[in-house]
């Protein structure tokens, strides 16, 4: 080889290989000064990227010289892009770059359920939040109802409990809906009678968080919350005003139109709900009854807020509500001629007022007033037989909240609950009228020791106007040894008011159901607790994991049964003996680039020992598996498959029912800023509990309705687009 050509080939070789650079960069928060783990690092016009480690390191090599521009992105963070031109200077290498907390995204994670200033990340009390993009694909699937946005978070799950109403509860870890307390912005506004047909009447557009507790939450909220809580948390109006639109169609010829507009002006604000949804009924099975009942609903929900002055907020709104619905005997429904047909007709009309005032007296210390009435009018109808009945309650709540500038904090309140039902059906032998009040007083402390441990406690008292006095206990204990590893443990006391307004009595449509003999029960009574452990990592360049693992007991004393006499004639009944639900919860997330895998898992043991007698709980899948892997391309496209497991489950008449898979494959698509289209394919194997037997016994004129454990709507279709303006 010619010697010169040689010498340019190696020098043409040496230049290539000194043309490869390095970045290094640390990434901070810029309030905190705390590294952040997970940081995605781009430059994109050479395909570069990584994910900054626990010190919040960035490393990349193999950077050919020229100038770029470095994006930096992470959730809740403005994003923050870099001109780059390599060689770098010694004054950008190895250089700490602050993201700044953005305001809007961070609200989305600001727990409102603890009434603390900490976030989720510092709070001792284990709480799940529903929000963001997670909360946006969940209302895509289901526009007029909350019950995707539950019925697919490890340990809950919607249990149906009607087959030709569709009407639904919330059961967590296993345990009966009716220990489940269910909030809207901290207002019991679905107790009672007014928990009937409540997940099917909550559109969620106007939500902008979700936030669950496991476990007895009774010290800020009081009884109800055995099994736990769910907190429906609206928008509230911003700086930068909100018009948004969605419209959504179903292969099962349902159609849902919502509207959300919002804005804060100078003094005051506004945002405004407003939704109509259709279902049309619909039989997959060809059994002649509805999977999904024929119906007609309304929704509005107006709010007004007024800014009185910088440190003080005041807030009135209105929820509204009026439905239609008809389920049974689909010829009939259809307006066919039918003898002696069967069918369950609802008619709802639910009013709810809110109010709360929110003064800042100086930077540590606050008070809040709240209040509530709650309007609940329903009449069920179904052959030969009418129920109805109005319910008038109210919420009123004073608390005050204060602050240490070594972090340590207080909430003190005291509340007053008062539930009064009016049975109006003609008939009045077996009225099942009920009225009762409840007065409480609780305190709560956040005391973080150091920089690793927090403990949160808390107490309450509680006069029920039936039951007398008692008092909850309630502790949660948070250490963090490192950034990427936390430990929580926590137990708590909790009760349940005995009530008509339960599953058992709600599928019997409260025909020949006795009321509740206050004399001769007794509040049912909880205790449990709770260990979690999340653990967070980056495996390799690119990917961020993490793993969390809960241990979970609560046991309920003297649980309330309703049972047959034998003639027809129900009665409430409390035996000796307890319920008890011990089990895991297992959560990994996994991040790579565009790609983002959840896959959690729920082993839920749930027992009942009544008079000596141990068996399972009806309707439990001790083993749940829940599966989600999503695509998301440039912040535009969104794709995600879905797959979730269901094991046996022991049926209430002692049969066993199937196992059985339910697999969705969703999508979204962002046509410019501010339109977007969806598509979604719900139970694409047409997984459906007539599939594995009969749902009911004797013949379609007068069914008797067997445990619905499974889907029986089958595959079904849903798509519609979104404008936001």
């Amino acid at each position: 080889m010619n010697p010169r050509l040689f010498l340019v080939l190696t020098l043409f070789g040496m230049v290539s290989t000194f043309a490869q650079n390095k970045l290094e960069l640390t990434v901070m928060d810029s309030l905190t000064r705390e590294p952040l783990l997970g940081v995605t690092a781009q430059i994109k016009s050479i395909e570069k990227g990584t994910i900054s480690d626990y010190n919040g390191k960035i490393y990349m090599e193999e950077i050919p010289d020229g100038n770029y521009i470095l994006r930096l992105s992470y959730i809740g963070y403005s994003k923050k892009e870099l001109n780059l031109s390599f060689p770098l200077t010694s004054n950008i290498q190895g250089k700490t770059i602050y993201l700044i907390p953005q305001t809007e995204e961070m609200e989305e994670i600001t727990l409102v359920s603890t009434r603390s200033t900490r976030t989720i990340d510092d709070i001792p009390t284990r709480v799940e939040v529903i929000a963001g993009e997670e909360l946006s694909e969940k209302g895509n699937m289901k526009p007029g109802d909350i019950r995707m946005l539950l019925n697919e978070s490890t340990g809950i799950r919607t249990q149906q409990t009607s087959a030709t109403s569709y009407n639904s509860s919330i059961r967590i870890q296993g345990l009966d809906g009716k220990y489940t307390q269910l909030l809207r912005d901290g207002l019991p506004l679905y107790s009672g009678f007014a928990s009937g047909l409540s997940l099917m009447q909550i559109a969620p557009l106007d939500l902008k968080q979700v936030e669950v507790i496991k476990g007895s939450s009774s010290t800020l909220y009081g009884g109800g919350a055995i099994a736990g809580l769910v907190n429906l948390i609206s928008k509230t109006p911003s700086e930068e005003a909100e018009l948004s639109f969605m419209a959504n169609g179903t292969s099962a010829l349902g159609l849902d139109l919502s509207g959300f507009y919002s804005e804060k002006f100078n003094k005051v604000g506004t945002t405004i709900f407003a939704s109509y949804n259709l279902g049309t009924p619909y039989d997959p099975s060809g059994i002649g009854l509805t999977a999904i009942p024929e119906f007609d609903r309304f929704t509005l929900n107006p709010k007004i807020y007024a800014y009185l002055g910088t440190n003080t907020e005041m807030m009135l709104g209105l929820n509204a509500i009026w439905e239609n619905r008809l389920g049974g005997n689909l010829d009939f429904i259809k307006g066919k001629s039918v003898v002696d047909p069967y069918f369950e007709s609802n008619e709802t009309e639910r009013f709810s007022t809110q109010f709360s005032l929110n003064h800042s007296i100086d930077e540590r210390n606050r008070y809040e007033v709240k209040n509530s009435f709650n309007f609940y009018d329903r009449t069920i109808q179904i052959p030969d037989f009418t129920f109805s009945g109005y319910q008038r309650s109210s919420f009123s709540e004073l608390n005050f909240s204060t602050d240490s500038e070594e972090g340590l904090e207080w909430v003190f309140g005291g509340n007053l609950w008062t539930e009064y039902f009016n049975d109006t059906r003609e008939d009045q032998s077996l009225a099942l009228d009920q009225s009762y009040q409840i007065y409480g007083l609780f305190a709560q402390n956040v005391w973080p020791i150091d920089d690793k441990l927090s403990v949160e406690t808390g107490l309450r008292f509680d006069f029920h106007s039936d039951y007398g006095a008692l008092a909850l206990p309630r502790i949660s204990v948070l250490y963090e040894p490192a950034n990427s590893l936390t430990f929580r443990l926590g137990g708590g006391m909790g009760y349940k008011t005995p009530t008509v307004f339960i599953e058992d009595a709600e599928r019997l449509q409260f025909r020949n159901v006795l009321p509740v003999n206050t004399s001769e029960s007794d509040l049912e009574r909880s205790s449990g607790g709770n260990f979690d452990i999340n653990y967070k990592w980056v495996p390799l360049a690119g990917m961020t994991m993490s793993i969390n693992t809960l241990l979970f007991y609560t046991k309920i004393d003297d649980p309330l049964l309703l049972v047959a006499d034998g003639n027809g004639i129900y009665s409430f009944d409390q035996p000796n003996g307890y319920v008890d639900t011990r089990g895991v919860e297992v959560n990994l997330k996994v991040k790579y680039v565009d790609f983002k895998l959840f896959t959690g898992y729920t082993h839920a043991n749930v027992i009942q020992n009544i008079n000596g007698i141990v068996s399972d709980f009806p309707l439990v899948a001790k083993h749940r598996l829940n599966n989600v892997l999503m695509y998301e391309k440039e912040e535009n496209l969104w794709v995600g498959l879905e797959a979730y497991y269901y094991s046996p489950q022991k049926l209430s008449n002692g049969e066993i029912g199937d196992s059985y898979w339910i697999m969705g494959l969703m999508s979204e698509k962002k046509l410019g800023e501010n339109f977007s289209i969806f598509l979604n394919f719900e139970n694409f194997l047409d997984t459906r509990q007539t599939r594995f037997g009969t749902i009911f016994t004797g013949n379609i004129g007068n069914p008797q309705f067997l445990d619905i454990y499974a889907p029986v709507d089958g595959f079904v279709i849903n798509g519609g687009f979104k404008v936001k303006l």
